[in-house]
């Protein structure tokens, strides 16, 4: 699927993204952020283009974008507490330029972008689902899940130490049905070589949403 590059606000800061619409008028959309940017997180990652590809296969318009600080988005990291903002602008963006509405929109992110999402959600009161990859509970509350009245998607890896298999297991039956959840067996937290399992699993869990 082509990309193109766009910018858009958050706050008083202007981040860059890719951007993706089907050839088709699209029936539901996505943004995806990136992991921990200083540890080398970008919007170019191999667990950010699986959710794409997953997304795309089901006709989704898509968009990757880079925190503050990240890239050319200008700024500086925030500690997350500024992401979220940064995650909550870039659904608000994507809704508006495809005239989609907030609940066929997905809020998606992985590691750090997975907490910004989680803690972006409530303040997008409509969002129509939520997908976290690899969580990382062991620094995360996961408070916020809580509070949600929606779709959550959950996925990790067997051998992921920052987002233990019992710990999201035991997350998803506190969230209920609302909350699904797929293991994928052989991976840890980077699903270095486990990109088509994840990609394949995504697609599956996506298509219920």
């Amino acid at each position: 699927m082509s990309e193109e590059r766009i910018s858009f606000s958050s706050g008083d800061l202007r981040l860059e993204g890719m951007i993706s619409k089907p050839a088709r008028t699209a029936e539901q959309a996505a943004v995806v952020c990136h992991p921990h940017p200083l540890y080398g997180g970008s919007m170019y990652n191999n667990v950010v283009d699986a959710a794409l590809e997953a997304m795309w296969r089901l006709g989704w318009a898509t968009l990757r974008f880079n925190f503050r600080g990240v890239g050319e988005s200008a700024g500086e990291h925030g500690g997350g507490i500024e992401e979220a903002d940064d995650a909550a602008a870039a659904v608000r963006f994507l809704s508006g330029e495809l005239s989609i509405g907030l609940p066929k929109m997905v809020l998606a992110g992985y590691s750090f972008g997975a907490m910004a999402a989680m803690n972006a959600a409530p303040r997008l009161p409509d969002l129509g689902a939520l997908l976290l990859i690899a969580l990382p509970l062991r620094m995360a509350d996961a408070a916020p899940l809580k509070q949600l009245n929606l779709p959550i998607v959950l996925a990790a890896g067997d051998r992921d130490a920052y987002c233990p298999p019992a710990q999201i297991q035991s997350l998803q039956q506190e969230l209920g049905p609302a909350a699904h959840l797929k293991i994928i067996n052989g991976a840890d937290h980077f699903f270095g070589g486990y990109e088509a399992e994840l990609d394949d699993a995504l697609e599956v869990m996506l298509k219920s949403v």
